[in-house]
């Protein structure tokens, strides 16, 4: 007998994967080799499938059955009763839950895109300095100062994104390597609970200075060897090992 559960039945057997007559099941384990190598794939396919109803089944179980929901009913019959207000709520929460996934649809697509299409992607800590202009005293040795901030760098094409993170669609900040200047390494610089950090700077026409640095110095390496290569595409631009 089926078991209710107000308006819903619910039968019991409808999720179980059927199982073979005993005669083929004797004759499946006497005679393995004539089974075709898609046997394994179709009971795991069933399976998953099963499965997969049974979810859904629950979802709409428990969506019908909170605690919220009013019943009512006569003669038998039960249902649910919704105000016009919980009505809007529930459709508010749907649209929530699919602009929810529309977005994180677009995240993945976009990152899947930057992998697969830039030259070179990767945390590393950023910092930014400007230049002293003409006629300015030098800049004052702030090495001590900890103001380094993780950023997701992509080098694509002939310009450099600074996301905040790497879901993020829109980048922060970003530079055309044409107007890179300069770009060098730095002085190691050890910091507290992470150790030595490997660095380098790219210097821009603008007199803007992005310090960028890594606990690995394979990966500072990297960086610096990609930009040295791609900034040689340009006129007038210095290479430097070094302040």
């Amino acid at each position: 007998m089926d078991d209710g559960f107000g308006n819903i039945k619910v039968i019991p057997d409808h999720f179980q994967v059927s199982t073979p007559p005993k005669g083929d099941s004797l004759q499946n384990r006497s005679s393995p080799d004539s089974q075709p190598s898609t046997g394994n794939s179709s009971r795991s396919c069933s399976s998953s499938c099963s499965r997969r109803k049974f979810r859904k089944a629950t979802f709409m179980l428990n969506l019908f059955s909170l605690r919220g929901l009013p019943w009512s009913g006569a003669n038998g019959q039960e249902k649910v009763q919704l105000t016009v207000a919980e009505l809007e709520s529930l459709r508010s929460e749907l649209a929530n839950i699919e602009e929810r996934e529309a977005h994180l649809r677009a995240q993945l697509e976009h990152i899947d895109e930057i992998l697969r299409s830039a030259r070179l992607a990767g945390y590393l800590y950023i910092r930014t300095r400007w230049a002293a202009l003409p006629g300015e005293p030098a800049l004052v040795d702030d090495t001590d100062v900890d103001d380094w901030l993780p950023r997701f760098i992509v080098l694509h094409g002939q310009c450099i994104f600074f996301y905040l993170f790497s879901t993020d669609l829109s980048p922060q900040d970003s530079t055309l390597l044409s107007d890179v200047v300069e770009v060098g390494s730095l002085p190691s610089f050890i910091r507290e609970d992470e150790g030595t950090q490997y660095a380098f700077y790219i210097l821009t026409r603008q007199g803007l200075r992005y310090e960028c640095s890594h606990f690995s110095k394979v990966q500072v390496d990297t960086w610096l060897s990609a930009l040295q290569t791609d900034c040689k595409l340009g006129s007038g631009v210095k290479v430097s090992n070094g302040l």
